[in-house]
């Protein structure tokens, strides 16, 4: 068996290796991780990625989180971000195949006035707890919602000119006829 790729390099590889610290918190939250994840994602395959997303990221801020006087607690910031982030995404993939045109609106703004009129409208989230969630200040998060406000006013009123625009057009062409 031949353990070398056309380019002459091995295709057998050393595992990574993962700080000891990593492992242990790896192994000791791995499972409450991923039944959070599970609640929220509703499927083992979305919560086993976002569970993996949120270790990479961990990962990768491994050093700094060892200096953070609550490892835990800022471990599992980044485990809910994740999570929430990856809700949002599906809603709002959801929403781009359906027939209202308030879902239809809400699914064509852009990320962050999404998330911010979901977060605000739908889940109830405090400013505060939004602009944390976001990364940004409480002015920003108002911002972004009051922005999304006004697209979504404008996207259904063009909805409804042209609903009302369709059925001018076939009154006036019945009373024709």
């Amino acid at each position: 068996m031949n353990d070398h790729f056309e380019d002459g390099s091995s295709s057998v590889r050393a595992p990574l290796t993962l700080p000891l610290e990593f492992e242990a918190h790896y192994i000791t939250n791995q499972e409450a991780y991923h039944q959070y994840a599970l609640v929220h994602l509703k499927t083992e395959e979305a919560a086993e990625e976002a569970v993996h997303r949120a270790f990479l990221e961990i990962l990768r801020h491994w050093n700094e989180l060892l200096a953070e006087s609550n490892l835990q607690q800022q471990t599992w910031a980044i485990m809910r971000r994740v999570v929430i982030s990856q809700a949002l995404l599906d809603a709002q993939a959801r929403l781009i195949n359906s027939d209202h045109p308030v879902h239809e609106a809400l699914a064509k703004l852009p990320p962050k006035q999404f998330d911010a009129v979901v977060l605000r409208g739908w889940l109830d989230k405090s400013t505060e707890d939004i602009a944390w969630y976001m990364g940004v200040t409480t002015s920003t998060v108002d911002y972004h919602c009051r922005k999304a406000r006004e697209r979504l006013a404008q996207a259904l009123n063009r909805t409804s000119r042209t609903k009302k625009a369709g059925r001018t057009t076939r009154k006036t062409r019945n009373q024709g006829e």
